[in-house]
């Protein structure tokens, strides 16, 4: 009696494997496996042996299987330990000023400050400094700046202390306008995880993810 091993009536196939198997139901699968080739050598025709290749092939298929599943986990493990070793790294952050992008002017009593990206060096750069409803109540200028980060304080006069505010930047060279992007001033309060990354929360409320930000001030 010949026991075929790639067409068995089994309900799972030993010549059909799937990456996506569990842990145990691969090591099962390896056992009935193990039983099936028993039983067809102990019932192999003499006049048609079993092909060894084919044996070996399938063996190994089921040993990539199980090695894979240790692997993944093995993977999702380290992962984790990862994400905790960083979050703890990332508390060491709390309290430090951060430049993240946007245009919400920050403030502390009288004072505030903000900043910006260049793109290329800059003869005047203008900075406009506007209400929620886009109304412009101040203007700061700054000259002669090379291309990267820069930063301006700003005094708010006292009837505008608490108001949200934010700034605009216009960069010229040579009566060229230059590329520049805004950059808000914030203070992390706390570090925590969210999708599998380290996240920052900063005192404006906002949650950024840590290669988001920009510059630590």
């Amino acid at each position: 009696m010949s026991v075929a091993v790639t067409n068995t009536t089994s309900p799972t196939s030993v010549g059909t494997t799937d990456n996506s198997l569990s842990a145990s139901s691969a090591v099962s699968e390896s056992d009935r496996f193990l039983k099936l080739l028993v039983t067809q050598m102990q019932n192999q025709d003499p006049l048609n042996p079993l092909d060894n290749a084919q044996v070996t092939s399938q063996m190994a298929q089921i040993s990539t299987v199980t090695g894979l599943e240790k692997l993944n986990t093995t993977v999702g493990g380290l992962n984790t330990q990862f994400m905790q070793s960083q979050a703890m790294q990332g508390a060491a952050l709390v309290g430090h000023d951060v430049a993240v992008q946007g245009n919400t002017l920050r403030q502390n009593g009288a004072a505030a400050d903000g900043g910006f990206e260049l793109s290329s060096k800059a003869d005047q750069v203008k900075i406009e400094i506007s209400t929620a409803g886009g109304t412009v109540v101040d203007t700061v200028t700054q000259s002669g700046l090379d291309a990267g980060r820069h930063s301006f304080d700003w005094t708010v006069p006292s009837s505008l202390q608490g108001t949200a505010l934010s700034f605009k930047v216009t960069a010229t060279a040579a009566g060229q306008s230059v590329s520049a992007m805004t950059l808000q001033h914030e203070k992390i309060s706390a570090v925590s995880t969210f999708n599998n990354q380290l996240a920052l929360e900063l005192n404006g409320g906002e949650r950024v993810a840590y290669d988001a930000v920009w510059a630590f001030l």
